[in-house]
C-alpha cells in the first residue's frame, strides 16, 4: 500500500486550520478512524477527549502517540450507547472546558452475516452503535455547543448504499446514521451547529487489513491509487470543522479515491 502523507501539525508543517483551543470530543477514537480523526484535530491544536468503550491498553497508547502534538488529549472510558455514561461524559466536558466545539462520532460496530439469515440481535447493537450517540445525546451536545459554531461530523461508509458482503448490519446502521444527520442539519442549523457525515469504502489498515488479494484489487481499481486510509478521512473531517465549511449541512461527503465512480 502507499505511504500516507505526512501528519499537518507536525514539525515542518504549522498547518492548524483555525482550530486552536477547539474542544472536541471523538468517540471510538483509541484505534482506527476515531485515532487517526483525534490525531488530526489534536495535531491542528484541539483539545480532544478521546472516548473509548473497552480496550484501556489502547487508550494509554494512543495518548502516548499523541503526546507533543500543538493541543491536548486525554481519554475517558464511556460506552456512549449507554444514556447514562454518554450524560456522565458529556457533564465532564462541560465541568472541564466550559463547552464543546466538535463531536465526531466514530464508534461503530460490526457483525459479519449475510441478509438471508440474518441475527436480529446483533443487527440491534449495530443499529445501537451507529444511532444511539446522536440520539441520547443530541440535545446534551447542542447545550454545551450553545451559541456556535459547533460542529457534528458521523464516520459512515459506502455500505450504506450498496450490498457489502456480510456487511449488512453495520449497512443498514450507517443508511439510518445518514438520515438522522439530515435530520439533525435541519433541527440545529439554527442554532450554528452544522452537523454532517464522511463515508469511504474499504479502508487500508497497513498489516490489520483483511483479505489482502482483495484489498488489491480495490486499490487497482481506485483512481488514486491506492485504497484509503483512516488519515484521509481525518483529513475530510477536520476540513468539515473549520469556519469555511459553516454552510456545509447534512451531506454526506465521501472520500474513497474515486473508486465510487468506478462502473
Amino acid at each position: 500500500m502507499s505511504p500516507e502523507p505526512a501528519e499537518p501539525g507536525e514539525p515542518g508543517d504549522p498547518v492548524t486550520l483555525g482550530l486552536e483551543g477547539k474542544v472536541a470530543l471523538v468517540t471510538g477514537a483509541t484505534r482506527g478512524v476515531g485515532f487517526a480523526v483525534a490525531r488530526k484535530l489534536a495535531a491542528a491544536g484541539a483539545q480532544v477527549i478521546l472516548d473509548y468503550a473497552h480496550s484501556d491498553a489502547d487508550a494509554e497508547r494512543a495518548l502516548r502517540e499523541l503526546s507533543g502534538l500543538v493541543g491536548g488529549a486525554i481519554a475517558r472510558r464511556a460506552d456512549v450507547t449507554s444514556p447514562q455514561q454518554l450524560r456522565a461524559l458529556l457533564a465532564e466536558v462541560r465541568e472541564r472546558y466550559g463547552r464543546l466545539d466538535i463531536f465526531v462520532h466514530s464508534a461503530a460496530s460490526w457483525h459479519p452475516m449475510p441478509a438471508v439469515g440474518a441475527r436480529p440481535g446483533d443487527i440491534r447493537a449495530d443499529l445501537s452503535a451507529a444511532l444511539d450517540p446522536l440520539l441520547h445525546g443530541a440535545s446534551a451536545i447542542a447545550e454545551l455547543m450553545a451559541g456556535g459554531p459547533g460542529r457534528i461530523v458521523a464516520v459512515s461508509s459506502s455500505g450504506a448504499h450498496r450490498a457489502v458482503p456480510r456487511y449488512v448490519g453495520p449497512g443498514i446502521a450507517k443508511a439510518a446514521l445518514e438520515s438522522l444527520v439530515r435530520y439533525l442539519a435541519v433541527e440545529l442549523a439554527g442554532r450554528r451547529i452544522a452537523v454532517n457525515a464522511v463515508a469511504t469504502a474499504k479502508l487500508d489498515k497497513g498489516p490489520d487489513t483483511p483479505d489482502p488479494a482483495a484489498a488489491a484489487a480495490l486499490a487497482a481499481r481506485t483512481p488514486g491509487g491506492r485504497l484509503t486510509t483512516p488519515r484521509d478521512i481525518a483529513d475530510v473531517v477536520a476540513l468539515l470543522c473549520t469556519a469555511e465549511a459553516g454552510w456545509i449541512q447534512g451531506q454526506v461527503i465521501t472520500a474513497d479515491g474515486g473508486l465510487g465512480l468506478r462502473a
